[in-house]
C-alpha cells in the first residue's frame, strides 16, 4: 500500500487492515456487527442434521457429495442409512456399484454415487482408506470441486478455509450487495475471508448456511444477482428423467435387452443411444455378453452401446 493511500485511510479513521470493496470500507466494527447478526440467528434458529453430529471425515465427505444439488431434507432421510451400510471407504469401495446405486436412490443425480464409489477406491489405494486433510488431494477426487473440498476441510477438520456455496453466497449478496446486479464471486470471496470466524470455522459456516437457507424465503432470491445462479431445468421429459428410468429398471431387473431399454425410456432411438453412451462413459453401464446392458460391476466393456427397437435401424 502506498504511503499517500495509507495516510488517506488513516485520516478517514481506517487502518491498513481494512478491506475495501467497491469504494466502501469493511472495517473491524462492520465485521463484528455482521458476525453478531449471523451468530444471533444461529443461536436462536440454527438447524441440526445427522452429519453435523459426527467428526468422521469419511461420513462428512459422503454428506458433501449428497448435498450437491439436493435439498437437505432428502439427504437427512438417506444419509444415516447410507453410512450405516457403508461405514468407511474400504466398505464402500468393495461394494458392487449396483448396491451403492440402490442405496443412493431418492437423492437424484446418480452420477454423484458413481463418483463417490470411485473416490472411495482412491482413498483406499492412495490414502489408506482415510480422507486427506489437504485441499489439492481432495480436489483430485472424482466429483469434488472447490466447494466440496472446502466443506470437508471446514466441517471434518475445522480448518479456516474460504468456503462459498449457494446458501453462503445468498447471505453476502443480501447483506453487502443490495442493489448490485450482477455480483461475481470474485467480489464475494474477499468478504468471506475477511469475516470468517477463524476460531470456529465449522460452526461459522453452519450458521451462514442456516441463515442463507432462511433468506431463500425472500420475495426475490438474492442469488439471482449472481452470475453463478443457474435455475434448475424442468425434470419432466428431460434426459435426467430418462436416465433415472433406465437405472431403476436395471436395479430391478438386472439387465435390459434392446427392446426393454427402449420401452423403459420411451424416447426416440437416437436420443436413447446418446443417453446410454453417456451413461457408459460415466461408468454406470456396460454391455452384457448377449448384447444387452447392465450396471457396471467391473472395468466394463468400452464397446459402443446401440439400442434400437426391432425392425428399426440406427443411422
Amino acid at each position: 500500500m502506498g504511503r499517500v493511500q495509507a495516510n488517506r485511510k488513516k485520516r478517514a479513521g481506517h487502518t491498513p487492515g481494512d478491506v475495501f470493496r467497491a469504494g466502501r470500507v469493511l472495517n473491524t466494527n462492520t465485521i463484528r456487527a455482521f458476525r453478531r447478526k449471523v451468530w444471533k440467528y444461529f443461536c436462536s434458529r440454527g438447524r441440526t442434521f445427522s452429519w453435523r453430529e459426527t467428526r468422521d471425515p469419511y461420513a462428512i465427505l459422503v454428506s458433501e457429495y449428497m448435498l450437491q444439488q439436493t435439498q437437505v431434507g432428502r439427504v437427512e432421510e438417506k444419509f444415516p442409512a447410507f453410512v450405516a451400510r457403508f461405514p468407511g471407504a474400504a466398505t464402500l469401495s468393495a461394494a458392487p456399484l449396483r448396491e451403492v446405486l440402490s442405496a443412493w436412490q431418492g437423492l437424484g443425480y446418480n452420477r454423484r454415487a458413481v463418483a463417490l464409489h470411485r473416490a472411495a477406491a482412491i482413498l483406499v489405494d492412495q490414502y489408506g482408506g482415510q480422507v486427506p486433510a489437504d485441499q489439492e488431494a481432495l480436489l483430485s477426487l472424482p466429483g469434488v470441486g472447490p466447494s466440496t473440498a472446502a466443506g470437508v476441510l471446514a466441517f471434518a477438520f475445522n480448518q479456516p478455509v474460504v468456503l462459498l456455496e449457494t446458501n453462503i453466497r445468498r447471505v453476502y449478496l443480501h447483506h453487502f450487495f443490495l442493489g448490485r446486479d450482477p455480483v461475481p464471486d470474485r467480489e464475494i470471496l474477499p468478504l468471506v475471508a475477511a469475516t470468517l470466524d477463524r476460531k470456529r470455522p465449522r460452526e461459522w459456516y453452519w450458521a451462514l448456511m442456516d441463515l442463507g437457507s432462511e433468506l431463500r424465503r425472500l420475495p426475490e432470491n438474492p442469488n439471482r444477482r449472481s452470475p453463478a445462479y443457474r435455475p434448475q431445468s424442468p425434470f419432466h421429459g428431460s434426459d435426467r428423467q430418462i436416465r433415472g428410468r433406465i437405472l431403476r429398471a436395471l436395479l430391478r431387473e438386472g439387465t435390459l435387452d434392446h427392446g426393454g431399454a427402449a420401452d423403459v425410456a420411451g424416447c426416440a432411438p437416437g436420443r436413447l443411444n446418446r443417453i446410454l453412451e453417456g451413461m457408459e462413459r460415466e461408468g454406470f453401464l456396460e454391455r452384457t455378453t448377449d448384447g444387452g446392458i447392465s450396471i457396471r460391476e467391473g472395468a466394463g466393456s468400452r464397446r459402443k452401446l446401440s439400442v434400437t427397437r426391432p425392425g428399426t435401424r440406427t443411422p
